[in-house]
């Protein structure tokens, strides 16, 4: 058993210490404090769920309460949200919450979760320290629980989006209340556990296919689209996350006020969607990867939105100072934007200060080639089908997930380099910004990047494969020519690997390196049913591929 005596324990990221868990800060910047309030605040969801399952409670007659727990959870993702204070608020308005929801319900033998009260942050981070991850013992049970608290993370993140464009799925909220609420259960087996975590990939497909349902309702089917990574000379702004709402009612706030927008990160694949491209000052993409932030955000002079995580912590004051947060996300120090009652967003303080400061410092030329999410691939399913069949294109690589800081990673560039020529990668999330801007080349006009979106966008690899599965005729997804060769960094990343096993796909290769809370006997369990493996150099893991 780890420490239970550490001043803090945390292992839900890929780069946690040593593999196994920070203890004294966290690798992602979050000091003890932040720690502590964010395990509390999961353990009063868990609370929440308790009563709402307990209870027999409509989930359709508690919505507010419903947008609540998931951007509770939301908030407790890596590299959210860093601000102790905000963190504070929002587990006495679900203590608040929970209390008169239970009251309501009148549950008998409630857990500790439903009962504990505090009154000050004090006593908080006194009760944080029993109810955090190493509070479960066994550590079979331990792994498997964290395991499904992260995968109900990455769904509570999609959730969040698809319900600021107005679609939600109730039966995914009944879902978020019993899994969590199954995490308080001693009684369950580790098989009942392993079920459900099999479970939550169902649901994690649900998800991100309503979410892409919100996306492209609203927005259009992604389509073929070249990106400048150039700048131009005007002020500009910088969004980073995912959230495609905020990224719209900035642009609608700037247009005709000189100030430029450019994407960052995960937002790139807002560049894809059709009804962005009306704006003439959304102009391009400014950099790479989230790690990479702390020398980009000082080249681009102007203000910084953050609609979600993905937030490193600043190194200048200056920086800082022009860092803005939104929705789950916040920084202390930092100005946070809150919509109103209908979801709209006051930008102006953005917008002010982008017109005061200088138009960005050009770090890189050019352009970069996306939007081959499912409708556009399955546009082109001739010329695909046609390639595979003639020989042209001879395997698949499902290259999608995260980047991150760790020298590791640089085996996602040299493996990309390396492929044959008659080979083309799938890609969705940031990982791509290890091999996006390589010179790679097409196979017969299709190129051999294909990027489908964001992290959720993965949805979209899933249903190139089933696409791929029913245009051959084949009965199992897994024998099609797809090597699936992802990386992985936080809790989002976690929802989409379960929602790959939950759809029968075998044989992933995870890396840079496996997740710290899987305990060897669950690590075991996911090998042996499922072909999980992580990866080597990338010189052998080419032989063991294309063997």
């Amino acid at each position: 058993m780890k420490d239970i005596t550490a001043s803090m324990f945390c292992y839900q990221c890929q780069e946690t210490a040593k593999g196994t868990g920070c203890t004294k800060v966290g690798v992602c910047g979050k000091n003890p404090t932040v720690a502590a309030l964010q395990d509390l605040l999961v353990y009063v969801t868990k609370g929440i769920a308790e009563v709402v399952v307990k209870g027999n409670v409509d989930v359709a007659e508690i919505s507010n309460i419903n947008k609540e727990v998931i951007t509770s959870l939301f908030i407790t993702i890596t590299n959210a949200n860093f601000d102790e204070a905000a963190i504070e608020n929002q587990i006495n308005k679900m203590i608040g919450i929970r209390n008169e929801l239970a009251r309501k319900v009148n549950i008998s033998n409630p857990h500790d979760s439903v009962t504990f009260e505090v009154s000050n942050r004090e006593e908080m981070l006194e009760k944080a320290k029993n109810v955090g991850v190493l509070s479960t013992e066994n550590e079979d049970v331990r792994s498997l629980r964290e395991l499904n608290i992260y995968g109900l993370k990455g769904m509570a993140a999609y959730a969040e989006h698809a319900l600021n464009i107005g679609l939600e799925d109730n039966s995914v909220y009944e879902y978020t209340y019993k899994a969590l609420s199954k995490t308080l259960d001693d009684s369950l087996s580790v098989d009942e556990l392993v079920a459900l975590t099999l479970e939550t990939g169902e649901y994690g497909v649900k998800v991100m296919a309503l979410l892409d349902n919100a996306n492209t309702s609203k927005y259009g089917n992604p389509e073929i689209t070249t990106v400048n990574i150039g700048t131009r000379n005007n002020p500009a702004i910088l969004i980073s996350g995912h959230d495609l709402t905020d990224l719209e009612q900035l642009l609608e706030q700037t247009k005709g006020t000189g100030v430029d927008v450019y994407t960052h990160g995960e937002m790139l694949p807002a560049h894809y969607y059709p009804a962005f491209k009306k704006y003439d000052n959304f102009v391009g993409n400014y950099g790479n990867a989230w790690w990479q932030q702390t020398t980009e955000f000082v080249t681009f002079n102007g203000p910084i939105l953050f609609t979600t995580n993905c937030i490193v912590p600043p190194k200048s004051e200056e920086v800082r100072n022009r860092i803005f947060t939104t929705g789950a996300s916040g920084y202390p120090g930092c100005q946070h934007i809150v919509a109103d009652e209908d979801g709209k967003k006051d930008f102006s303080a953005i917008i002010e200060m982008a017109k005061t400061l200088p138009a960005p410092q050009e770090i890189e030329s050019g352009s970069i080639v996306g939007g081959f999410a499912h409708n556009q691939v399955i546009e082109l399913a001739d010329q695909v089908v046609d390639a595979v069949k003639t020989g042209a294109i001879k395997k698949f690589f499902v290259m999608g997930g995260c980047d991150g800081r760790m020298k590791g990673r640089s085996y996602y560039t040299e493996f990309a380099e390396k492929l044959p020529k008659d080979t083309v990668i799938l890609t969705a999330g940031c990982a791509k910004y290890r091999y996006n801007k390589l010179n790679l080349g097409d196979i017969n006009g299709i190129p051999r990047v294909l990027d489908a979106g964001q992290c959720n966008d993965s949805y979209s690899l899933a249903v190139i494969a089933l696409k791929l599965k029913e245009v051959f005729g084949l009965e199992d997804i897994n024998e099609l020519p797809i090597v699936y060769n992802i990386a992985w960094y936080e809790q989002k990343a976690v929802i989409v690997l379960l929602a790959l096993l939950y759809l029968g796909v075998k044989n992933i290769h995870l890396g840079p390196t496996l997740p710290g809370f899987l305990s060897a006997n669950v690590a075991n369990v996911l090998v042996e049913n499922f072909g999980i493996a992580g990866i080597g150099t990338a010189d052998e893991d080419l032989v063991k591929f294309l063997g």
